[in-house]
């Protein structure tokens, strides 16, 4: 659907339904009332928003590899994203015995990655998982987190947080996933793939419009912008406080 609206340049209104969307989260959605979603209709902003695509399919918000894309194809994935992830990962990354992963971003290549995660906009840092949040989804980039690591502790470790000892964490406008195989497991936004090496993933700035309620609770308070005038007004009713903030006149 997103890249439907994103090809004829029309608004995309997002429901909060699922069993953990990301997507909505990061717009700041209600996801305990699905229904406060529809204020976008009556009382709404709009909002632009970068597009991923991965083998010329748009996602909104990652492309898992290795590791991870064997999550995804679990069937208990559906069900409950985050304790399948959690569960399964640390095993998976230890285990791993599919095609060896190349990844590239600008200039850097990782060689090896037992799994690579590939966003649209940045992960929290440390976020291996990929089940926070995007602080952004406008920077026009593409956050790229790739694991390597020698034990289920390590791995765990990771996923706590504890450590980023494996833990590769890059960002750029294109991402290519190569391997010694002519095809690839990928997950993208959840759903299972299997796509032709090398894998090209890019990012398209602003690409999509998407309509959101005006008040959404996941979007914090706006705090209120600095203002030089009253900061030296309220320095010059101190006594004995010195002048040094600048002068807007």
């Amino acid at each position: 659907m997103a890249g439907i609206a994103a090809e004829h340049d029309v608004p995309l209104l997002v429901i909060s339904a699922g069993t953990r969307n990301h997507f909505a989260l990061d717009l700041g959605l209600d996801r305990e009332d699905p229904s406060r979603c529809l204020d976008a209709l009556t009382d709404g902003v709009e909002l632009r928003i970068d597009l991923g695509v991965i083998a010329g399919r748009p996602f909104v918000n990652n492309a898992s590899f290795g590791a991870y894309a064997a999550i995804v194809q679990s069937p208990a994935y559906r069900d409950d994203k985050r304790r399948t992830t959690t569960e399964m990962l640390p095993d998976l990354l230890v285990g791993q015995s599919g095609p060896r992963l190349v990844a590239r971003a600008e200039n850097v290549t990782v060689e090896g990655p037992q799994a690579v995660l590939v966003s649209n906009n940045v992960y929290g840092m440390g976020d291996i998982a990929g089940l926070g949040r995007r602080a952004r989804m406008d920077r026009g980039t593409l956050g790229v987190f790739g694991v390597t690591v020698a034990s289920a502790v390590q791995a765990a470790g990771l996923l706590r947080g504890q450590s980023s000892r494996g833990l590769t964490s890059l960002a750029g406008r294109e991402v290519v996933i190569d391997a010694d195989a002519a095809q690839l497991p990928v997950g993208v936004d959840g759903e299972a793939l299997v796509l032709d090496t090398p894998v090209r993933c890019t990012v398209q700035p602003l690409a999509l419009r998407v309509r959101v309620p005006r008040d959404r609770p996941g979007v914090p308070d706006p705090k209120p912008a600095i203002s030089w005038k009253r900061l030296r007004q309220m320095a010059l009713t101190v006594p004995g406080t010195t002048e040094t903030a600048p002068l807007d006149g």
